[in-house]
């Protein structure tokens, strides 16, 4: 009696799991595909205060259904959730990108992207500190040749040091852990679409702010790009990013890591370099170096290393930040 009562909740949290992985490498997928498109608009002229605002308010409005029907279920749903949303929206959506742009123009591309994608490290400390428990020696292992691999991927070799631009990717990279944490709270009582839509409205007014006061530089000319050997106006590559890249990279992620915790799903998102590195090959012609595909192997040996301590009962959860009061 009792077996037969386990196994089909067994089968069904597995189902989930499973389900919260595709959806997480899907969100990869399509993060990554937004890097190698913006960068020849940027090229050819576009500010990038201009592609932002545009990625984020396009996306927001895209999912923006979802959290109109969120506000017209629960009267007092923006004043329950208004916290993480414009926390969700000034540090998942907004502050990594800002913050990682900022890095870029200090640093190298590639050690900049190393150093927002510690992210996965920066949870697996957290969790260490908040519990006391050290991390088991999966995850610990996991999380070392995961590091190593990405190394390999972005190719630092001969980079120079600076302070500022690794504080700046720092702050990238708890950003990023902070749309992990935050993604982690959504679920029937905030929506996940919802939480993406009012985070990249939130963003994008911001944006917008820093664009009209003068902060961020606003240029959009009506240019051409190639891609591919093609050439196409302005508005293809941005309304992919914004339509797809954008859209579906928050709202796949943000319903994948309730699914599979913050921990899996951040090492998961590590794909989305291996990813940017295919889009970069096919779009722009950048062809990677054979190292960088032996550090794409080492990348997904440690998420199948993190996935398998989750398997085996290893906590997930306790990287969750602490309920916030609702008045």
């Amino acid at each position: 009696m009792t077996a037969t009562t386990t196994l089909p909740h067994t089968g069904s949290h597995r189902r989930v799991s499973t389900a919260g992985l595709v959806m997480a490498v899907a969100s990869a997928l399509a993060f990554s595909s937004s890097g190698p498109l913006i960068k020849p608009l940027l090229e050819a002229g576009w500010s990038l205060g201009a592609a932002l605002l545009v990625r984020m308010g396009v996306s927001g409005l895209i999912l923006s259904p979802a959290l109109f029907l969120a506000m017209r279920r629960e009267r007092s749903f923006v004043r329950r959730h208004w916290r993480l949303i414009v926390g969700f929206g000034l540090t998942a959506v907004a502050g990594c990108q800002i913050l990682f742009f900022a890095a870029m123009q200090r640093m190298p591309v590639a050690v900049a992207l190393l150093i927002q994608y510690l992210a996965p490290v920066l949870l697996v400390g957290l969790a260490w500190v908040r519990t006391r428990r050290a991390p088991s020696r999966l995850v610990m292992i996991g999380s070392v040749v995961a590091i190593v691999g990405l190394v390999l991927v972005v190719d630092i070799s001969g980079a120079q040091f600076d302070l500022l631009g690794t504080l700046l990717a720092l702050g990238a990279a708890v950003c990023v852990g902070a749309y992990f944490l935050i993604s982690e709270r959504a679920g029937d009582d905030l929506p996940p679409l919802a939480l993406a839509s009012g985070g990249l409205l939130v963003g994008a007014a911001l944006m917008a702010v820093l664009c009209v006061s003068g902060i961020l530089p606003f240029q959009a000319p009506a240019v051409e790009v190639v891609l591919s050997g093609a050439t196409l106006p302005w508005f293809v590559p941005l309304v992919w990013v914004a339509a797809v890249g954008t859209t579906l990279g928050y709202a796949l992620g943000v319903m994948a890591v309730p699914r599979i915790g913050s921990r899996v799903a951040s090492f998961v998102g590590l794909s989305e370099v291996l990813f940017a590195l295919g889009f970069a090959w096919l779009l722009l012609g950048e062809v990677p170096a054979p190292i960088q595909f032996a550090g794409g192997v080492l990348i997904l040996v440690g998420v199948v290393l993190v996935r398998m301590d989750a398997e085996h009962g290893g906590a997930d959860e306790v990287v969750s930040p602490p309920a916030l009061p609702t008045p």
